[in-house]
Parts: structure tokens; C-alpha cells; sequence
């Protein structure tokens, strides 16, 4: 097994993190090792962890503030009650069309939604190769301009942390 520190919390989402309303609800979805539910853990914000595997956030098991939860985001119906709300809602380096629906009713009126993720073009590169996991040119733009407030939007090269062909969007749900 290789080894390494795990990798900090994206510059993107630390970037627009402090626009979520303080002491807000944060969705981390398909959240992995946790790396930005932990960011807004420690500044104070309650935190849903949600993936299929929670082997990487195990430590956070009873923490204050983290709820833990196991689901398969792909396989089965959306796993949150459909009243739930968020404040703020982060996905990073995933990527399932389907749950866009979910994803925009889960976040309250003015909730933050910070997703970055592969594109087109990072199959010349690395993994992901499959488009189903790429989005196309300005997808996400699209996908949230009838519902939210775009704050800011990027797509393209990347070079840290490692060469990638990425999108991200800070957006606000009106």
C-alpha cells in the first residue's frame, strides 16, 4: 500500500467555503475521506457525511457535529428524507447525473453548493477515462442557471494537484 498524507481540503472549495451561512448544515456528498466536511466541521458547522464506504471517515464516528451516513448513491433511491435541507452543499471528484434533482431540493433557499469535478478532455490525461463521470463543456453552469445565482465558475486545465481538465462552480440557490 502506498502511503502519503492524505490530500488537503481543494483550494476551490476553501476559497467559497466562509460564503456558507455560519454554523450552517453542510452536505458532504460521496464525501470519501471527508477532507471538506472536516474543513467545515472544524469552522463550527454541523456535517452529514454520505457514501457508500465510510471506512475513510470512521475516526469521526461520534464526533460533535458529524453524522455519518452509509448509502448507495448510484444503486438506490436518494437516501435523505425529501424535507431535508442543507446550507451548504459540497461534492468533489464525482459525479452522477441523476442525483442533480436531489441535489438542488436538498439545498435551502440561499444554501451554497460548491461542486468541482472532472471534464471531457481528462481522459487524454488520466482517470476518470469513462464520460459518464466527465462532464461535457459547461455542464454545470447549465445544470444550476435556472435555479441557482452563480457566483463563480471555472473549467479547464489544472495543474495542481495534479494535471487534470476540470470544472467547479460556486452557486446559490435562489
Amino acid at each position: 500500500m502506498t502511503g502519503g498524507p492524505a490530500p488537503g481540503p481543494s483550494p476551490w472549495i476553501v476559497r467559497f467555503a466562509p460564503l456558507a451561512a455560519p454554523g450552517g448544515s453542510v452536505l458532504d456528498l460521496a464525501c470519501g475521506g471527508g477532507r471538506h466536511g472536516r474543513l467545515f466541521l472544524a469552522a463550527g458547522h454541523p456535517v452529514c457525511f454520505l457514501d457508500r464506504d465510510l471506512a475513510g471517515i470512521a475516526d469521526l464516528q461520534g464526533a460533535a457535529g458529524a453524522e455519518l451516513l452509509a448509502a448507495d448513491l448510484e444503486g438506490a433511491p436518494w437516501p435523505l428524507p425529501a424535507a431535508r435541507r442543507f446550507d451548504a452543499i459540497v461534492v468533489a471528484n464525482y459525479l452522477w447525473r441523476p442525483l442533480f434533482p436531489d441535489l438542488i431540493a436538498a439545498l435551502a433557499a440561499n444554501g451554497l453548493l460548491l461542486y468541482e469535478t472532472f471534464m471531457r478532455g481528462n481522459e487524454r490525461i488520466g482517470r476518470p477515462t469513462n464520460p459518464d463521470y466527465l462532464l461535457a463543456p459547461g455542464e454545470l453552469f447549465e445544470r444550476l442557471k435556472d435555479s441557482c445565482d452563480i457566483l463563480a465558475f471555472e473549467q479547464g486545465w489544472q495543474d495542481a494537484p495534479g494535471p487534470a481538465m476540470r470544472q467547479r462552480i460556486c452557486a446559490r440557490k435562489r
